[in-house]
């Protein structure tokens, strides 16, 4: 069985549906990789060399998040305790996904991820005061 290759590159029909005039097949710099579904558990991070050398880090698990405080300005790594709500989609919310906008259950409250884990390969989070 064969896949098919991801592209990032306009879609072939209008919102109408009709067809755009092709004028190139797809190139290597359109490719589009897998998405990294963060979630929590042991740590697991991978380095991936991008476009004109350079690297990205997706993290694939983790416990811990650098959580900021924001009446206080101090950050601490804390262990997340379990998965609240992702807002971005129902299927990343109901696959327990951590993605940027996330939150989650801290030792300290409940925190709303700032980083993007699939691109930065860090959990940031600020603190929720309820």
């Amino acid at each position: 069985m064969f896949t098919i290759a991801r592209s990032q590159a306009r879609s072939k029909r209008k919102y109408t549906g009709k067809k755009y005039k092709t004028f190139h097949k797809k190139r290597k710099r359109e490719l589009e990789r897998p998405p990294i579904n963060t979630q929590i558990g042991v740590e697991k991070k991978k380095k991936q060399r991008t476009i004109g050398g350079n690297y990205k880090l997706k993290l694939f698990s983790s416990n811990f998040i650098n959580l900021t405080d924001p009446t206080t300005n101090k950050t601490t790594k804390v262990k997340i305790l379990k998965f609240e709500s992702n807002a971005a989609s129902k299927d990343l919310n109901r696959r327990h996904i951590l993605t940027k906008g996330a939150i989650v259950e801290t030792e300290l409250g409940k925190a709303q991820i700032s980083s993007r884990p699939g691109q930065h390969g860090i959990l940031n989070g600020i603190l929720i005061s309820e």
